[in-house]
């Protein structure tokens, strides 16, 4: 805790010299400094989105003044320190990070921003409009009002299209009629620049290789009406090149698969399926890359088929660049129809790859400590894009916070190969039409972990996987292992391990049950690809099937009595995951992030209770921050008030259901700092009651009343999207009290918790 206190007075040191020390006296005689500019719109008329017209018309009001936090100038502040003849490392560093040199009311062109004003409301409709300006000062402050006049807009009557040639004329004119231009629209010239880059879209996904928007012009008429209306004519420019205004056809794919060493004399070219496979020598199986590749000969050029056709192939994981040129040719081209040829040009990365990685590890059993991983790549292995991948990791931790526990020290050694097929391994060939976004990924696997934990137990643990991962499109991920098999053996168990597990039955069963064998299935909605999106939503469905297919060749051990396959008991359960995530993106870099989760397992047939390896736990940085990792739970149960209870208590908090909400609004500091303010709820439950817990850990209908709840703040450090993030947390509501006393905010033992990236 003394830890955590010293950096908390650091950074209010920090925050507190801001207060401290005023920049007014900085500023010079002559000048005030330019806090900001405010805007009223005054109409005649009711506004149709006058919160878009506002937003634009802010935008030009510049310049910006100096960022402010909490009331405070910490970027011009370090401006003027830094001015100083000797200012030392730690200012010049903070003026480097965080310095703003000062905004002026005398760097205010208010007349500029007038005009500014006006060309936005005339490119709105709003012609003949006007603006005015006047300063607000104080002493040393200076605040600038715009006040703009608006009158009735222009609205338009009809949208047509102007005499074109053929066979243009008939492309475009459908276009215009699926418009969304409608009669009474405001004259908009942003919807109008919309239009010609929607026709211009539409006509090259038509073979329109050489047109562009800005050939197309828009004419208003307005001679015919005296009501503020006016015509649209939609015309081509003068002196267009006749090669715009026709369409082009592929008339040959030429493919590089070795681009970077492939010689234009010593080639060999292969046809395969009407594409020409140029390479010295085979470095890429044609019939393997064939099927990402969606440009065919004959086809009209559609730049959506050549983005799509780049994206497949970067995902083989065997280029680094994939490049489409096309070249026109010329003699074969008619006045009615152009030709091109195209080029794909594809630089491999080297084949051969040797990475070392030092990690900082923190588990969900608040073991924390160093890790080594090795790896070695083959990229195409077979010459089919294949990649294998062979891990070695070396770790070593200590279980921090909490107090000194049994257990406190670990050493791991792991090893990991991995086989990467980019198309689909199975027994009955699969149409790859029927992946048009992407093809799937056939991933093997076969890993190897020993774990020394002092005091309690020497494990080890083998795991094999044969699946699928595949994108749907754009923001849909499927991942479907239809073979998981994983073998756990306790080679090793101390006395203090033995007499934790002879305390708990249902521990013990968890722990006895070591072979799994089933199928894991994943599906994935994420819209946080899309950065610049102001609603996002994540969804992901987990579903975790085991022991079904191997019960078929179960063995009977007796009456009462768990099945064996190969001499091993094995687990039989299912288990179904979702994670629901929504983000609200607003201001500059603001967000209210929020996240339900829910989670049940269910054992049954061979198995009375779900194995420990896949059972829930809370608490933590990535679940409820006001609780440490597994502290939380399961119900209400309390270690403290179990007299019972000698051991570690570490291995009971777990369940078979979990159920959690968080809630947190982020925002900007300043620069690379972001903060944060949260609150967290949740818990974790036993469908079936352990006796260890008194039934305290059953769930029933009043599982809201045994959440446990905590609210907190955050600094986090986000540099390019990798994030480092501290997060302090106290709990407001604990389960684990009795009734009547579980709400408290414990504001005098706050939860540091140091994670990266953010937790949902």
């Amino acid at each position: 805790m003394k830890f955590y206190l010293k950096y908390l007075l650091f950074f209010l040191f920090i925050f507190g010299s801001f207060y401290s020390c005023s920049i007014a006296k900085y500023i010079p005689e002559n000048e005030r400094l330019y806090t900001g500019a405010e805007l009223t719109i005054v109409s005649d008329s009711v506004i149709n989105n006058e919160s878009g017209l506002r937003t634009e018309l802010e935008s030009v009001m510049l310049p910006e003044p100096n960022s402010k936090f909490l009331g405070m100038y910490p970027g011009l502040y370090y401006y003027y320190k830094n001015q100083k003849e000797n200012p030392g490392f730690i200012n010049r560093w903070l003026y480097k990070k965080l310095g703003e040199k000062p905004v002026y009311q005398s760097d205010v062109e208010t007349f500029e921003v007038q005009d500014l004003l006006l060309n936005r409301l005339e490119n709105r409709g709003f012609f003949y409009s006007a603006a005015s300006s006047e300063f607000e000062e104080s002493e040393k402050r200076a605040a600038v009002v715009y006040t703009v006049k608006v009158p009735k807009p222009y609205r338009m009557e009809t949208y047509q299209l102007d005499s074109l040639p053929a066979p243009i004329h008939k492309e475009i004119d459908s276009l215009v009629k699926e418009s969304p231009l409608r009669k009474g629209m405001r004259f908009d010239l942003n919807k109008m620049k919309l239009e010609r880059l929607r026709i211009d879209a539409n006509l090259k996904k038509i073979g329109y290789y050489n047109f562009n928007e800005s050939f197309l012009i828009f004419e208003a008429d307005t001679n015919r009406y005296n009501n503020k209306s006016f015509d649209l004519f939609l015309k081509l420019k003068k002196a267009v090149p006749q090669k715009s205004i026709v369409p082009y056809r592929i008339s040959k794919v030429n493919v590089y698969p070795n681009y970077e060493t492939s010689d234009s004399i010593q080639t060999e070219i292969i046809r395969y399926n009407d594409k020409n496979f140029i390479q010295k020598e085979v470095f890429f199986k044609p019939k393997h890359l064939d099927p990402f590749i969606k440009l065919e000969e004959g086809q009209l050029y559609n730049p959506e088929t050549s983005r799509n056709t780049a994206r497949r192939l970067s995902t083989i994981g065997a280029y680094k660049y994939v490049n489409i040129q096309y070249k026109e040719v010329d003699t074969l081209a008619t006045d009615d129809l152009g030709l091109l040829e195209a080029n794909i040009y594809l630089s491999p990365l080297n084949k051969r790859a040797f990475s070392a990685e030092l990690q900082v590890v923190t588990k969900s059993n608040s073991f924390t400590g160093p890790a080594l991983a090795l790896t070695y790549s083959n990229r195409n292995v077979f010459g089919g894009g294949e990649t294998y991948n062979t891990t070695l990791k070396i770790g070593y931790e200590a279980q921090l916070g909490g107090g000194q526990q049994s257990g406190d020290s670990s050493m791991e050694l792991g090893l990991k190969n991995e086989l990467i097929f980019p198309r689909v391994i199975f027994p009955v060939k699969i149409n790859d039409d029927f992946f048009k976004y992407s093809i799937p990924k056939t991933k093997t696997s076969v890993s190897l972990d020993f774990q020394d934990r002092r005091k309690l137990y020497t494990l080890i643990s083998g795991t094999a996987l044969f699946g699928y991962v595949w994108d749907a499109n754009r923001y849909v991920t499927h991942q479907i292992n239809p073979i998981s098999v994983s073998y756990t053996d306790l080679m090793k168990t101390t006395p203090e391990f033995d007499d934790i597990l002879d305390e708990n039955p249902f521990l013990k069963r968890s722990f006895e049950q070591q072979f799994i064998s089933g199928l894991t299935y994943s599906f994935t909605y994420n819209e946080m690809v899309d950065k610049q999106k102001t609603h996002q939503k994540y969804l992901n469905f987990t579903l975790d099937v085991a022991g079904n297919s191997i019960s078929l060749f179960g063995k009977n051990q007796g009456p009462d009595v768990p099945k064996t396959f190969l001499g091993m008991e094995y687990a039989q359960y299912a288990k179904a995951d979702v994670d629901l995530s929504y983000h609200y993106n607003f201001g500059k870099e603001q967000t209210i992030a929020a996240r339900i989760f829910a989670g049940y397992g269910l054992a049954y047939g061979n198995s009375d209770v779900v194995p420990f390896v896949k059972q829930y736990y809370a608490g933590g940085p990535y679940s409820v921050r006001a609780f440490r990792i597994r502290s939380l739970g399961p119900g209400t149960y309390n270690v403290e008030e179990d007299t019972n209870n000698t051991s570690d208590s570490y291995f009971d908090k777990t369940g078979n259901i979990r159920m959690e909400a968080n809630l947190e609004y982020r925002f900007p500091i300043v620069s690379f700092l972001k903060g944060a303010v949260f609150a967290d709820a949740g818990n974790i439950w036993n469908s079936k009651e352990n006796p260890v817990f008194d039934g305290k850990d059953k769930f029933s209908k009043d599982f809201i009343s045994e959440l446990g709840m905590g609210a907190g703040v955050g600094l986090r450090v986000d540099i390019q999207s990798f994030v480092i993030r501290f997060d302090l947390a106290a709990p407001f509501h604990d389960p684990s009290q009795k009734k009547g006393k579980r709400y408290n905010f414990d504001v005098s033992n706050p939860i540091l918790n140091f994670a990266i990236g953010y937790p949902f």
